[in-house]
């Protein structure tokens, strides 16, 4: 009995990505130790939430990577819908919690919340990445109407969750939608159009759909306005402080005194590198980007890997969704770009973000678990050989 109920198991970890699975799961292990290590003052059980997620999200990602993902993408239209009601049901039934400027959550049973838009990256991921493969087989993907399609695509998520307040992460979709078109093999001339027309709507960005906040925290990286530092600056001084004050080896994890008098505002949460840095140092930061280097570059190999167009598009979706949130936070945390509400992948606390994070990583490893029917055909082949010269 107990062969039987472990045989599938070994079966699966044979055929899953065992590294891939080990990188984000070593984040994300980091992260709840960094989140406890906040949190042991607080009354707020922040790490409870994260462990839950966590679980939840790795049972969803091997529940997803069993699945084909040819298969997947055969339901984009039902994949799709469910993202656009999603985002659509968040203008009427929307909420506002505590540390957020928009109305993206929906209030779930048991005193829990969700975020439609970090399920809908997963969506998007999927809709899109079988749109580009299908002008890719159809030899469109070339054509100005194929381009337009892509684009009036692209822009149906920016569009909903800019109304919503949170141009976080809209951002994080319109830069997905870059990457993901620029890897297809959409023609440069279409990205030059788009960088001169951005160009000239900045204008009309700055008058029109930029909030004050949004311009006050823009400006205040680049002012010497005391008011206006410690209003809008003064988060991400904090946390470069923090940072700083952790030398080469850090203060030790549980031991570092300005996470433990809570200075750096939403250090659980999009700030939690400035925790790393505090505690565990330079040492301790350089090791979570290397581990951050490491996992993109997995997804990079496991789409190059990958035999047809979706499984490209899918795993080069997810590096680009995790990718640009990356450098957002770090640019964020660093002083670099205006805080926008972005979370550190697999690291932030975050219990929509940890889940829907582990549901695009069961995508990816449905990429490498399934080989396409050419693939299989040539596997089949080389055991036919094989078969013949042994018997």
């Amino acid at each position: 009995m107990r062969e039987n109920i472990l045989e599938p198991i070994g079966e699966y970890f044979r055929k899953t990505d065992k590294l891939f699975w080990l990188l984000i799961l070593a984040i994300s292990l980091i992260g709840c130790m960094l989140i406890a290590s906040q949190q042991r003052l607080d009354s707020v059980d922040f790490l409870k939430t994260q462990v839950i997620a966590v679980s939840v999200g790795v049972i969803c990602a091997i529940g997803i990577s069993v699945i084909d993902y040819n298969q997947i993408g055969k339901f984009w239209y039902i994949i799709g819908g469910a993202g656009i009601l999603l985002m659509v049901s968040v203008f009427f039934i929307g909420i506002r919690i505590n540390g957020t400027d928009d109305t993206g959550w929906i209030r779930l049973p048991f005193g829990m919340t969700f975020q439609p838009s970090e399920f809908v990256k997963i969506c998007f991921i999927v809709t899109f990445s079988k749109h580009l493969a299908y002008l890719a087989e159809k030899n469109r993907l070339h054509s100005f109407l194929g381009v337009l399609t892509l684009l009036l695509h692209g822009a149906i998520p920016v569009v909903l969750i800019h109304f919503q307040g949170d141009d976080g992460a809209a951002l994080v979709f319109a830069l997905m939608f870059l990457v993901m078109t620029f890897a297809a093999g959409v023609q440069i001339r279409y990205f030059i159009l788009a960088c001169i027309a951005a160009a000239g709507a900045v204008p009309l960005m700055w008058t029109t759909i930029m909030n004050t906040e949004q311009k006050n925290r823009l400006t205040a990286l680049f002012s010497s306005d005391e008011t206006m530092f410690r209003t809008y600056g003064w988060q991400q001084y904090q946390g470069k402080v923090s940072i700083a004050s952790g030398g080469l080896f850090g203060k030790g994890l549980f031991n570092g005194p300005r996470v433990a008098r809570d200075i750096v505002p939403y250090q659980e949460n999009d700030f939690i590198f400035t925790v790393a840095g505090e505690e565990l140092g330079f040492i301790g930061c350089t090791v979570i980007l290397t581990l951050f280097a490491w996992m993109l570059f997995r997804l990079l190999k496991n789409s190059a890997r990958s035999g047809n167009a979706l499984g490209k598009n899918i795993c080069i979706g997810f590096f680009a969704l995790t990718g640009v949130q990356i450098l957002i936070n770090l640019g964020m945390v660093l002083g670099i770009l205006p805080v926008v509400g972005i979370t550190l992948p697999f690291l932030s606390s975050g219990g929509s973000s940890v889940m829907c994070l582990y549901m695009g990583a069961g995508l990816v490893q449905s990429v490498y678990m399934h080989p396409t029917y050419e693939e299989n055909l040539s596997v089949k082949h080389k055991d036919r050989k094989y078969h013949k010269v042994f018997v």
